[in-house]
Parts: C-alpha cells; sequence; structure tokens
C-alpha cells in the first residue's frame, strides 16, 4: 500500500468504521423507548398496543319512570340571559288568590306548610309550627310586626332566575301564574330565604341536607311545566344530588 493510501485510510475510513459501530447503541435505545413509552400514544394505537389499565367506570344512576332525573334531560341546557328589565311587577300581583278559593296564595301556603295552625276567619293564618325543610329547625310561627318574617314563602325557583332562564319571553298572565302556583312555593325559614336570594342549585342549597332531594326535584318539575332552561353548572348540581335518589318523583 502507497503511503498516500495509508494515510487516506487512516484518516477517513477508519473513523468512519468506527462512528457506524457506535450509532448502534443509540439506534437500539431509541427503539427501546419507543416500546416502552408506546403506551402514553393517544388513540387506537396505543389502545391496541398497550391499553392503559384503569379501573372502569362507575355506572351512572338510572333514572326512574316518572323520577325528577328523568325529567332533568328533558330541560335545555344554556347559558343564562341578561337580567335586563326585570322588575318584581313582570310578574303580576303578589299573593293572588289564583285558585279562587278566596284566600291569598300566602295564606294558602301557610296553610298548607304549617301544622296546628290558627286561623283568623277562613284564611288568615294566625300561628303554627313549621318544620322548616331547609334547616330543619321547627319554628313557631306567630303573625305579627317583627315575628311573621320569621317565616317566609319562598318562590323555590326565584323570580330573577326564572326571568334570565325563559321566563321573559313568557305571557305577562303566565308569569303571574308562575309567581303564585303552589309548585313553586314552600314555607321557609326566613334567614335561610334571605341567603339564598335568587341563586340557583350551582349557587345555593338547603343546609338541611336530607331535604335537598325534594328541593331539587322541585326546582325541575317547576322548570318542566313553564319550559324554563337550566345552565350547564345548574344542571350538573342538580344531577349530581339526584343521583343520589334517582327514584325522586317528579312533582306535578
Amino acid at each position: 500500500m502507497s503511503a498516500v493510501a495509508a494515510t487516506v485510510d487512516r484518516v477517513f475510513l477508519k473513523p468512519r468504521r468506527r462512528r457506524r459501530t457506535l450509532i448502534w447503541p443509540w439506534i437500539a435505545a431509541g427503539i427501546a423507548v419507543a416500546v416502552l413509552g408506546v403506551g402514553q400514544l393517544p388513540g387506537p394505537v396505543s389502545s391496541v398496543i398497550a391499553a392503559p389499565e384503569t379501573a372502569a367506570p362507575a355506572p351512572g344512576a338510572e333514572a326512574a319512570e316518572g323520577s325528577a332525573l328523568a325529567l332533568l334531560e328533558t330541560l335545555d341546557v344554556k347559558g343564562r340571559a341578561p337580567r335586563t328589565g326585570y322588575e318584581r311587577e313582570q310578574f303580576g300581583q303578589r299573593w293572588k288568590d289564583i285558585d279562587r278559593n278566596g284566600c291569598d296564595t300566602r295564606n294558602d301556603v301557610l296553610a298548607r306548610d304549617l301544622t296546628a295552625i290558627v286561623r283568623s276567619g277562613p284564611c288568615t293564618v294566625l300561628s303554627g309550627s313549621l318544620a322548616d325543610p331547609y334547616t330543619g329547625q321547627a319554628i313557631a310561627f306567630q303573625r305579627g310586626q317583627g315575628t311573621s318574617e320569621q317565616v317566609q314563602i319562598d318562590h323555590v325557583v326565584a323570580l330573577s332566575d326564572a326571568w334570565q332562564k325563559g321566563a321573559q319571553q313568557l305571557a305577562p298572565e303566565v308569569r303571574e301564574r308562575f309567581a303564585n302556583d303552589p309548585l313553586n312555593l314552600l314555607a321557609v325559614d326566613g334567614p335561610a330565604n334571605q341567603s339564598k336570594g335568587d341563586g340557583d342549585a350551582a349557587t345555593w342549597l338547603p343546609s338541611h341536607k336530607p331535604t335537598r332531594c325534594a328541593y331539587v326535584a322541585r326546582q325541575v318539575s317547576v322548570k318542566a311545566a313553564y319550559g324554563l332552561w337550566v345552565t350547564r353548572a345548574e344542571h350538573d348540581a342538580i344531577a349530581g344530588i339526584l343521583s343520589t335518589c334517582p327514584e325522586q318523583p317528579a312533582l306535578r
């Protein structure tokens, strides 16, 4: 071999052979990483090659026929509309005698929800005892200045909430019926009612947990009866509660 050929072989050919030999460990390492990491890939490839080992999801509560949970799924889910234009007067006369029994709606609800009631005449409830559904406490109701407000009549679906979820599109006489419908009214603890304000199920629930199923079932029933919708957060909050009592009936 000539001196020039020997020099070329030493400088160029031998280093190339060494680089070819050294690259194989890197290729092997890359293949190993690809095989070990393929379980992290999304989509059909990972599901076939290395499906993740996760616990099967718990089955959801099955909605019974006629239940509030089944009725909830018939409600539209939309965003809240603006409160623009809302006034209490948009819902007509307060405590109108909507069933024409000669008594105003407030006294009708007190007579329905209180026990041991004492009346003045055929309508006016003077006193009684309330098993409050919001706090679980027993409240002695006594009509009079400074005492009547201890028991208040709550719109279970608040008027402002209803306005922002479809009621502004209802005819005035339908809104008046909504505001005086016994389905949407409960006698409750005054301070609890004040703390609720116009909150929906996503922002306020009774502190007395045993009545929550009945409470949200009533809200769903009212919204279904008047074609009102729920927000996504509200829907999910109600569904979460009713999943613990899937046979809780809707109200008519």
